[in-house]
């Protein structure tokens, strides 16, 4: 089939893409040109790349046309974050192609009320809010999720409406070489992994048992191949698509001090002190993390899709490590 993958050039169609083209499709990558992919691959050259920017053709009225002009039989949409943009594709594409994938996120979710989440759980995702923390200024959260979400009903909608060939996949923390995974503080800062490595201290806020959910991006890749393979039975449904097991902040702090031949030394703070000894920069997103504590149930995905993560949540995020190692951003 011809597949027209919009994002192509990021982490997961680093993955993605090759598998696409050693399945026989005719790949044709939508791309900026402002990034290239992660690791090198043969199949790229059997890509065709179009460059393009989402943003400005959305706003003059392009962007569905230019991407129903190639003729794609599949279109795959990596960057879709605005309900907007999807109803432009959507209008676009109707009754012009076999399959659209949309790739989400689990932050469909807000704070979870079971666990594993399963799909068929009503979506309350967070609003944009204001946090206010104890001495620390006001720190507005986006609408990341529900904007997500929003996309997510509607493009349901579409296929119990009207037939749009629909699959929307929801990974979530994706980590792998080129990556920097979400670390065991649950933010973004390389640090905390050299501090585990040479035994210094790290702070934790509460006792460390709130969740976050890796997954290997070629494992986000693998689950695309399989709802694309599995069209009857991936049309007009959600997947998670993560490891298969969270981790909880503590836990994975204590498995990286592992790898180093160290024990994690650990420090557990309140939330009002752990904002005060933390960059902001860090603790608002430990915030948005821990707020979330997602813990993706992927029961659906293996059932339906024959999804099998070849990863587990800490072997993701050990690659992600070594590669930072070696690049020279975490010293041990």
């Amino acid at each position: 089939m011809r597949v027209v993958i919009i994002g192509g050039s990021g982490h997961v169609g680093t993955y993605l893409v090759p598998r696409l083209v050693e399945a026989g499709h005719d790949v044709v990558n939508i791309t900026r040109g402002k990034s290239k992919p992660y690791l090198p691959n043969a199949a790229w050259g059997a890509v065709q790349s179009v460059h393009m920017d989402r943003t400005p053709a959305e706003q003059d009225g392009t962007f569905g046309a230019q991407i129903a002009a190639l003729k794609p039989d599949v279109v795959i949409d990596m960057v879709c974050f605005t309900l907007a943009s999807a109803q432009q594709i959507v209008a676009a594409l109707a009754g012009q192609v076999q399959h659209f994938l949309h790739c989400g996120t689990i932050w469909v979710h807000g704070y979870p009320v079971q666990q594993p989440t399963t799909e068929d759980i009503p979506r309350k995702p967070f609003p944009k809010y204001q946090l206010t923390v104890t001495d620390i200024d006001p720190y507005l959260l986006d609408d990341y999720g529900g904007q997500k979400a929003a996309i997510e009903a509607y493009l349901l909608d579409q296929a119990r409406r009207r037939a749009f060939p629909v699959t929307v996949l929801h990974p979530g923390h994706i980590v792998g070489p080129g990556h920097h995974p979400v670390n065991p503080q649950g933010n973004g800062n390389p640090n905390v992994f050299q501090q585990l490595a040479r035994g210094e201290e790290l702070l934790l806020p509460n006792i460390g048992m709130e969740t976050v959910h890796h997954v290997h991006g070629d494992d986000v890749a693998q689950a695309f191949m399989r709802a694309l393979q599995c069209w009857s039975l991936s049309v007009g449904e959600a997947f998670h698509v993560v490891s298969p097991a969270a981790l909880t902040l503590r836990g994975y702090a204590d498995s990286v001090a592992g790898w180093f031949g160290k024990e994690a030394n650990l420090s557990f703070l309140s939330w009002e002190a752990f904002c005060q000894q933390v960059p902001e920069r860090d603790w608002s997103m430990t915030w948005d993390h821990i707020a979330h504590s997602p813990n993706a149930s992927i029961a659906k995905a293996q059932r339906l899709l024959g999804y099998q993560p070849r990863y587990t949540s800490l072997q993701a995020v050990q690659e992600s490590v070594q590669w930072l190692i070696e690049q020279g951003v975490i010293t041990v």
